[in-house]
């Protein structure tokens, strides 16, 4: 793999009595895009913010593009890009005038060349002189993005960057991603979407703080040794309800329930038994992949 450009030693934060982020400690490499995954008061956030400098660590040694962040913490911001949860540009500027603005702040003294590249690939030339604050959710996130690239940073952060986008605009958003991480650049983002975390080369699960997993997210899937069977039945809401009585875990979507077992033969005999015993009639049923969102609940379970 190619050359870490951010290392995490031990890394602890805490809010008083509270415990943001416990003990962690990962690599990200060059080039790489690199999920932090996980709900709500996981300690992605504050994760991500100690990166960008922002907050301070309690505890624990980052190091970013080999200077230690605690020592040089102004050296490396001026090679980062950080897109925060919040839309936190000028609303009564334009769009032009908000890259303008974000541009002097970086001491990007000709960035006319720069603001108008950004502006054709974010496809928001057309709207260039409209105020940030008429523009849509979808809109306001590319611009977003486009003055945080503005200084041509080597590392992107983006904190749940698609969190209230409709999904034209989040599907927009990952293209543009996808032609960054060609060009180069490494992208650490934090998402509590699974299906967003499959698009990562490589992710970190966390929860309470914590890191319960860390890989590729195929590998993790392969990590779990274990199956789902997808069963099609009605009525779907007593099904889920008496499996989890009976103490399986168990995922409902629509019309079928998702059930974490070992082997198809030995548990599945069981289930069945227990739907129809119980008049649910079973339509159809097949053995599949876990997805990332099953090993994710198993693993957190298997933690507490």
């Amino acid at each position: 793999m190619s050359n870490k450009i951010i290392e995490i030693s031990n890394l602890s934060k805490n809010y008083g009595d509270i415990t943001a982020v416990d003990d962690i400690s990962l690599d990200v490499y060059s080039g790489e895009m690199f999920g932090l995954v996980g709900p709500d008061g996981a300690g992605k956030t504050s994760t991500l913010r100690i990166l960008c400098g922002l907050i301070s660590l309690d505890k624990g040694k980052v190091t970013v593009l080999n200077k230690d962040l605690s020592i040089e913490k102004r050296e490396i911001q001026k090679s980062i890009g950080y897109l925060s949860q919040k839309f936190s540009l000028y609303g009564d500027l334009t769009i032009d005038e908000n890259i303008e603005f974000f541009a002097e702040i970086h001491n990007v003294r000709d960035y006319h060349t720069r603001r108008d590249e950004l502006l054709e690939f974010t496809r928001l030339t057309p709207f260039r002189d409209r105020l940030a604050d008429k523009l849509s959710g979808g809109m306001k996130q590319k611009l977003a993005l486009a003055c945080s690239l503005i200084h041509k940073p080597q590392i992107l952060y983006l904190d749940e960057p698609t969190t209230g986008v409709d999904p034209v605009s989040r599907r927009d958003f990952w293209k543009i991603l996808s032609t960054l991480l060609k060009g180069g650049m490494t992208i650490i983002m934090t998402t509590p979407y699974l299906d967003e975390a499959e698009r990562c080369n490589r992710i970190a699960l966390m929860n309470g703080g914590k890191i319960i997993a860390i890989d590729e997210p195929g590998k993790i899937k392969e990590s779990l040794n274990k199956n789902v069977v997808e069963i099609v039945c009605s009525p779907v809401r007593d099904a889920y309800l008496l499996l989890r009585e009976n103490e399986y875990e168990v995922q409902l979507f629509g019309d079928r329930v998702n059930i974490l077992i070992d082997s198809f033969e030995s548990d599945y005999p069981e289930i069945e038994n227990i739907l129809k015993n119980n008049s649910v009639e079973i339509k159809d049923k097949r053995v599949v992949t876990p997805s990332l969102e099953s090993v994710f609940i198993y693993l957190i379970k298997e933690a507490n």
